[in-house]
């Protein structure tokens, strides 16, 4: 798989992917900027209370746990490389809204705080040991804790005025979550760059044992 990977960084569409992620990122930060200089505009999803697209976007962004574990998500697939630098994004919003479907129909689950904040833990561990799991073994690991989000996210719909409106801007903020972390994850071709992000995976896996710390103790 290396050697794949490394045949498509020298046929240039590395570059064309890296021009990709340059726009994304652009598209998200103009995104945000208009959101957030919305002011009361928020509310108008059509039903004209608060609970739509903006709020659905915003969430991962204000919720440190979300935001990690989906930045991570990124992170570890451009540190195992093709194909799963492509698959892991994909897989994690797929599976999410497997698990927000559990979530509205309010089927019996495990614990979901401590699933999240166990994917932030274990996800920065990962990256911060380097650790090169097979392609199936990544995408069920990250397929699994999508389910913990998703669930999250499902049993908040009933409560929100537009739960489309706000689906879609949470599964948008997600699919942008995922290619900063890509994106973070091109540092590794610089000089100490693999040092770098098995540092900020530690970091992530502090976070995620601090979230678990208090999901337990709650």
């Amino acid at each position: 798989m290396n050697r794949t990977w490394r045949a498509i960084e020298g046929s240039g569409i590395e570059r064309k992917v890296q021009v990709a992620l340059r726009l994304t990122l652009a598209a998200a930060v103009l995104t945000v900027g208009a959101i957030l200089t919305a002011g009361t505009v928020d509310a108008h999803t059509g039903t004209g209370l608060a609970g739509g697209f903006n709020a659905g976007f915003l969430h991962p962004l204000n919720g440190p746990d979300h935001l990690l574990a989906m930045v991570a998500v990124g992170l570890w697939g451009a540190f195992l490389g093709y194909p799963l630098i492509v698959a892991l994004p994909v897989i994690f919003p797929a599976v999410m809204a497997v698990g927000g479907v559990l979530g509205i129909a309010n089927v019996p689950f495990p614990p979901v705080e401590i699933g999240i904040a166990l994917s932030v833990l274990l996800l920065g561990a990962v990256i911060a040991g380097a650790f090169r799991a097979p392609a199936w073994a990544a995408c069920s690991v990250v397929g699994l804790f999508a389910l913990f989000h998703g669930y999250a996210h499902g049993q908040e719909l009933p409560s929100v005025a537009d739960p489309i409106a706000y689906s879609v801007g949470f599964v948008l903020a997600t699919g942008m979550l995922h290619v900063v972390g890509i994106a973070i994850g091109y540092v590794r071709k610089w000089p100490k760059g693999t040092v770098a992000l098995r540092g900020l995976g530690g970091l992530i896996a502090a976070a995620g044992f601090f979230f678990l710390s208090n999901a337990i103790t709650q």
